[in-house]
């Protein structure tokens, strides 16, 4: 599997990260993003939405002439963390298409993966409290920034158990709509990969979010509509 087929996981990562501040209840949105994807322009959306008491689907969408990508992920509060229940990943690049759905069953401890995977990869995989999927992750930073307290966790995906950690590599101006605001960049490198995440505290999303493989973009989305 190349890196690209999988962007998404990375980015919808950041882009809960400020929807969950201390002071911050989770709030339905949608977003708008300007992207640029394999170097063309694309067009990119974040939803959050409520999926009943105490449970939402966040999810992620970009798409242009040579790919579309989709990821979204069902989550619950429970006892003050947000764990996983389903996700589902799908790609369409050229005509090679890719689907994958999840499970995180928190009776009997285990995620499990079907669809487009590999066997030794689908599972199952014992859960742990505290275990998030790639796209909760952000929730956690973005609290435990707050309180100054070791961005350090513990990922669940596709078949296996990784260690992440992020770390803020400074402020910088980002303008949004022809005003300029002040971002936190926080960064997570993983091998060749590196995402950058632009946060500004006035938005319930990044104001922009970059990844980065081998040195080069590879994916890029910065706001231009909130709802």
């Amino acid at each position: 599997m190349t890196t690209f087929q999988r962007p998404l996981t990375w980015i919808a990562a950041a882009a809960l990260s400020v929807a969950s501040l201390p002071a911050m209840a989770l709030q339905p949105f949608k977003a708008d993003y300007l992207a640029s994807y394999m170097g063309m322009q694309a067009n990119g959306t974040m939803t959050l939405a409520s999926e009943g008491t105490g449970k939402w689907r966040y999810s992620l969408k970009v798409k242009n002439q040579l790919a579309d990508l989709s990821q979204s992920t069902v989550f619950e509060e429970a006892n003050g963390r947000l764990r996983p229940l389903s996700s589902q990943d799908s790609s369409v690049l050229l005509v090679k298409k890719r689907n994958v759905q999840a499970n995180y069953n928190w009776t009997s401890n285990q995620a499990t993966w079907t669809g487009d995977i590999k066997p030794d990869r689908a599972g199952p995989v014992a859960l742990k409290a505290g275990d998030m999927d790639a796209l909760l992750i952000n929730l956690a930073i973005a609290r435990d920034l707050a309180a100054g307290k070791p961005l350090n966790y513990r990922m669940v995906d596709e078949g296996r158990i990784k260690p992440m950690s992020y770390r803020v590599v400074g402020k910088e101006a980002v303008t949004v709509a022809g005003k300029s605001y002040e971002a936190t960049k926080v960064s997570r490198v993983d091998g060749n990969k590196e995402l950058i995440a632009w946060i500004v505290p006035e938005f319930p999303v990044p104001a922009r979010l970059l990844q980065r493989e081998s040195g080069k973009d590879s994916l890029d989305l910065t706001i231009k509509g909130l709802n």
